[in-house]
């Protein structure tokens, strides 16, 4: 994979070319998201519908200022939050062009943490659009090879940042009514992290996506799937018997397993050696990935009690098992 210099990048995005760059949560698929020009380049390369907003990144709240209106609830929020992998919905300022947003007067807006994701802000002076780099619908990439291999042969630049530390998309919050918050995505920050700014948890509603233009990513029924048919389970009983088993098939624990092994027919994998969820979401796309290339029939993978960080992993999985359930 080619070494790319930062004035090489930055000279990209302003000529309107997309570059793949490394975020703490996923790589994303960024361009100049002041341009429609550059903005269609994002959606035809991903195979993208133009209902799906993007989220827009930015380096600072004075960014923030111009590009949307700020509820004073933001500035609490940006100060414990940001940077980081929390997304605020906000209405947005004309600076930003429809596409952007699938026609709706909101935006999603974040500031990164990824110290190459900033510095290519700051120094390209510019707020990017940069949903996940991977063809629309599959897994998200938490490695420059996982978009090497989708996206490589369709854009020039792809930044090697090494593995994403968190591995799970931003959480995305909607605070269009500052009054009544709502998780529109689960992610890494917790309506138990946010309870500590609103002094109560923000609602979260498991929203079924409607035909039109969608207020937030992460809606669509079927999201985030593996070509292998991923089927998840809360307890091991719900598997059929690994000794019925007839073709090759994988099953994914969140911790190692003590009574199970490796069988002619099964391959067992665990997410984390003791359970731990920040461990989890940072394996999991990865994981998925590997065994999306294995020729097996199906992946069977455990899911998480629905609290905390669980809800976003939860979230991700069953979202992934509804391509399989739609060609059954």
């Amino acid at each position: 994979m080619q070494k790319y210099k930062i004035e090489e990048v930055v000279q990209a995005l302003l000529a309107d070319e997309l570059v793949a760059l490394p975020t703490e949560t996923v790589y994303g698929l960024a361009a100049n998201a002041l341009s429609p020009t550059a903005v269609q380049k994002i959606f035809d390369v991903k195979g993208r519908p133009l209902i799906d907003p993007l989220i827009v990144h930015t380096h600072n709240v004075s960014a923030v200022e111009k590009l949307s209106v700020v509820p004073e609830i933001a500035y609490k929020l940006a100060e414990i939050f940001w940077p980081g992998p929390l997304t605020l919905v906000l209405q947005k300022t004309d600076l930003i062009p429809g596409i952007v947003t699938a026609n709706l007067p909101s935006v999603g807006i974040r500031l990164p943490k990824h110290p190459i994701f900033r510095e290519i802000l700051i120094a390209s002076n510019l707020p990017l659009a940069a949903p996940s780099a991977n063809p629309f619908g599959y897994l998200s990439p938490t490695e420059a090879q996982h978009v090497e291999k989708t996206l490589g042969k369709k854009i020039k630049y792809i930044i090697d940042g090494g593995p994403c530390t968190i591995g799970l998309e931003s959480t995305i919050l909607n605070i269009l009514n500052p009054d009544d918050p709502e998780i529109l995505r689960p992610g890494p920050i917790t309506a138990e992290d946010l309870e500590y700014v609103f002094g109560f948890r923000p609602r979260y509603t498991l929203r079924s996506a409607h035909k039109g233009s969608q207020i937030s990513p992460g809606l669509l029924e079927s999201h985030y799937s593996p070509h292998t048919p991923l089927k998840t389970f809360k307890s091991f009983s719900e598997i059929e018997p690994v000794e019925k088993m007839q073709e090759m098939s994988a099953i994914v624990f969140l911790k190692r397993p003590t009574t199970i092994r490796n069988s002619d027919k099964v391959k067992i994998f665990w997410l984390s050696e003791k359970g731990d969820l920040n461990e989890v979401s940072r394996n999991l796309f990865s994981l998925l990935e590997k065994l999306d290339n294995q020729e097996l029939k199906d992946i069977f993978i455990e899911l998480p009690k629905k609290k905390g960080l669980g809800i976003a992993i939860c979230n991700r999985l069953e979202r992934a098992a509804q391509r399989n359930k739609s060609v059954e």
